[in-house]
């Protein structure tokens, strides 16, 4: 049955990343917590979809600036997973220095230096996941694949571009799907799909191993002066033994005619991935009631907008086109286009366009922003314009090559 198939497999999930090309939004916290969709985090996405494919028992690997991803987990997702008596626990795991004096090297020096944990649990496999990609996936039919075909690893892998492959692992498989040829993120003349010269299959970082392949590979490999990366050691050497190792393709549970699954990894991808959901028919489907994405919330009142006036200085508190969350107040200003968080104010006269706010931004009087990401906790001045002089700005914050501000958590501005 496929509840003892799941049932015995274990989860972990990789949420240890500094997430480097994110900063300044990494600053204070990993990127698997950064905010996402007005009141999701990264990480919810993979919570979600384990949730949803009933993948109940799990670890989430931490590392660095972990206190607001293990504070939203804890509060958010505690009471779903933490019931033993039903067979769902999920623990967060720091670095335990079992094995190292060292912080996690690699993915498979992550996995090996929580080799204790697969000891003690004995798990017949283990799924693999990243805590910091956005996309809609049932990970059991992946699970049932990998279990039919005898797999000792199975990898997901979705098409790409072939401009993009130099990003990512690149799979050469055969009519069975058998994986071939595999090759990290190359950098001329990656592999294309037989029959289409314009796409690869891509890794997605999402791995279904066998528990003692896994265990004895990540064994053999710690011994060695490598990367200690699943991508550019694990599986090539695996490939080259001709060892059972399948890709599966990814089928999207979003429903959409293009495939959706997004590494948010630099502040434009980010930007970008948010201003989809402010559109009539975005990508990515948030509001789809057979795969929902659960989050934790606060409890904020509804979202309010107030004023209407009329005349040559008439305010208007309003919201178009835009994504607007509880506990936010539009007082006389306006915003379009737009992604706003939990208890943001708009104040009278102000204007907020193409633009992401996080919890708790205020927006002073006759203020201006444009294009910009204002990080949780920011009050603008009143008049202040924030999107409309990139020089100017680039004196203060960070400005992206695509021109988007960015506006550091709790930045005190004069």
């Amino acid at each position: 049955m496929l509840k003892d198939v799941l049932d015995d497999t274990l989860v972990i999930i990789m949420a240890g990343g500094q997430g480097e090309r994110l900063y300044p939004l990494t600053r204070d916290r990993a990127k698997p917590a950064v905010p996402f969709g007005g009141i999701y985090r990264i990480i919810d996405f993979t919570l979600s979809n384990c949730l949803n494919s009933g993948c109940m028992r799990m670890y989430v690997l931490t590392q660095y600036k972990s206190f607001s991803l293990e504070r939203h987990i804890t509060l958010g997702w505690n009471s779903v997973f933490n019931l033993p008596e039903l067979g769902r626990r999920l623990n967060i795991l720091p670095p335990q220095m079992r094995t190292s004096t060292s912080w996690y090297l690699g993915t498979a020096d992550a996995i090996y230096q929580n080799i204790y944990t697969l000891e003690r649990e004995r798990p017949a496999r283990v799924l693999l996941l990243a805590g910091d990609h956005i996309y809609k996936m049932d990970y059991s039919e992946m699970i049932r694949r990998h279990v039919e075909r005898e797999a000792a690893l199975t990898v997901a892998c979705v098409e790409v571009e072939k401009d993009r492959a130099n990003q990512l692992g690149i799979a050469v498989v055969d009519k069975e799907n058998k994986i071939i040829g595999f090759q990290e993120k190359p950098r001329e003349n990656p592999a294309t799909i037989p029959g289409d010269p314009n796409h690869c299959l891509a890794s997605m970082g999402i791995y279904v191993f066998n528990t003692d392949e896994l265990v004895r590979r990540i064994s053999q490999d710690a011994r060695r002066d490598t990367a200690h990366d699943f991508g550019k050691n694990i599986i090539p050497e695996m490939v080259e033994q001709d060892c059972a190792v399948y890709a599966h393709p990814f089928k999207d549970e979003n429903k959409k005619e293009t495939k959706y699954w997004r590494d948010v990894g630099t502040i434009d991808s980010y930007y970008e991935a948010n201003m989809d959901l402010i559109e009539v028919n975005p990508l990515f489907n948030l509001y789809d009631r057979d795969w929902p994405i659960r989050t934790y919330r606060e409890q904020f009142p509804p979202a309010k907008f107030v004023f209407s006036d009329t005349g040559p200085n008439a305010r208007r508190g309003q919201a178009v086109d835009s994504v607007v969350a509880a506990g936010t107040i539009v007082s006389g200003g306006t915003v379009e286009k737009s992604v706003l968080s939990p208890q943001v104010r708009v104040n009278s006269y102000s204007y907020v366009g193409e633009s992401i706010l996080m919890e708790g931004v205020n927006i002073g009087r006759h203020a201006k922003v444009r294009r910009a990401i204002i990080d949780k906790g920011v009050r603008i001045p009143e008049g202040t314009t924030i999107g409309y002089d990139l020089d100017a700005d680039r004196q203060r914050f960070t400005v992206t090559a695509n021109g988007i501000v960015v506006v550091p958590k709790e930045m005190a501005l004069e």
